[in-house]
């Protein structure tokens, strides 16, 4: 059993290991963009994060992924964020 904040992806994803210094927990994540933690797995699972585990095995989401998400997010239009949610939304259903 793991403890609160140790969560793991599940064995059938096949999520890279990737060292520590390139590797964010998905509340580390969620602080850096501004935004909730239960948010981050949706992104996750649009793919606008890629996840990633660190060398401990615990869940959360490559550096690179979330430097490109704040980046996005601070130049993006309101179109384009409009158009992201719904091509999102579409696609989750």
């Amino acid at each position: 059993m793991t403890s609160r904040g140790e969560h793991r992806y599940p064995k059938f994803l096949r999520v890279p290991q990737i060292p520590d210094d390139a590797w964010l927990s998905q509340p580390q994540a969620a602080r850096q963009l501004g935004i909730a933690v239960f948010r981050i797995g949706a992104l996750i699972a649009c793919g606008h994060l890629t996840p990633a585990e660190n060398s401990a095995g615990r869940a959360g989401v490559t550096i690179t992924s979330v430097q490109a998400e704040k980046t996005w997010r601070d130049s993006a239009t309101y179109r384009a964020k409009t158009l992201r949610l719904l091509k999102d939304t579409i696609g989750f259903f």
